[in-house]
């Protein structure tokens, strides 16, 4: 997950024509990009710096690329040398998150709030962002759900467990650029829903590609969103629940605002969406797995 950003938005973002892009990779091996089964371009947050310190030696220091090339490889060089006893080795790291979740999960089941941070802070220093937040943290907050669905953790541990792991996701939402040509989308669960575990990943997901998200949480009601649509210019809402009976209330909401909003677009998503036998508005469900996302946000017309 730490390729998400398309050449077009590379290309906005630094303001590199994208034939400079393709250039400088095909001709200098400035950069290696990954490619989707598609054979999409999509270039990580490392690749992003690369490229801007690459245009800063062209631009201000009239450099010439084959030479800012040729020291950003030596740089690259110097930095695996560096860092190469700091780094688990790659067979050990399932492990090593499997070990860090599991430590989290039962320190927060103990209400240690404060161990708990601090193990957080430390698995970011060891292993950065995407691999803690995807190979951590989302294990423990499916396994919170899990605990308490069973009955092995009271609502109190639930609610503790959540919020705090919550508050951690809330703060990568500033870290990410935003592109003002993307749609802005809010987000938000339905009145009922206390469930927000895939909505939050999926709106950090749209984050990291460079959306705007709105993002209200879990139990939203219907009070004030209609108005905060309208003035804050939202183009497209995504609304998460797990529960399917709460799927006829939570269309009725999206049919009032589609009648206030023509212009607005729907993603409906959700094992409540996914297991709805006849829901009101099919075209708008998301089918596709999260290993299937960024295909997904490629082709999409919705941030075209």
């Amino acid at each position: 997950m730490s390729s998400v950003y398309s050449i077009k938005q590379v290309s906005e973002m630094l303001e590199i024509p994208t034939v400079t892009l393709r250039a400088w990779e095909n001709r200098y091996g400035a950069v290696n990009p990954t490619r989707t089964e598609s054979g999409y371009r999509v270039y990580s947050s490392e690749n992003i710096e690369d490229l801007k310190w690459l245009k800063e030696q062209v631009e201000d220091k009239h450099m010439s690329i084959s030479q800012a090339v040729l020291l950003l490889k030596e740089y690259r060089k110097e930095k695996r040398q560096v860092h190469a006893f700091s780094e688990p080795p790659v067979g050990s790291s399932k492990e090593a998150f499997a070990k860090m979740s599991d430590q989290i999960y039962r320190t927060l089941y103990q209400f240690q709030g404060e161990r708990a941070n601090g193990l957080i802070d430390f698995g970011f220093s060891m292993y950065g962002y995407d691999s803690m937040f995807y190979h951590v943290l989302v294990p423990v907050l499916i396994r919170v759900g899990d605990a308490w669905e069973s009955g092995r953790a009271t609502v109190a541990q639930e609610h503790f467990m959540t919020t705090l792991i919550s508050q951690r996701f809330y703060q990568f939402f500033h870290m990410f650029p935003i592109y003002p040509k993307l749609p802005k989308v809010l987000s938000f669960c339905p009145e009922g829903e206390h469930h927000q575990v895939g909505l939050m990943l999926f709106s950090l997901f749209l984050r990291k590609n460079g959306v705007e998200v709105l993002y209200l949480g879990a139990n939203t009601p219907l009070d004030g969103v209609l108005d905060m649509i309208g003035e804050q210019h939202v183009q497209l809402i995504c609304i998460s629940t797990m529960s399917s009976e709460l799927v006829p209330e939570s269309d009725a909401f999206v049919s009032l605002i589609a009648r206030r909003y023509p212009n607005v677009n729907f993603i409906l998503g959700g094992k409540g969406y996914e297991g709805a036998a006849q829901p009101m508005y099919p075209d708008w469900v998301m089918k596709e797995p999260a290993d299937k996302w960024q295909d997904w946000f490629e082709k999409s017309p919705y941030f075209r």
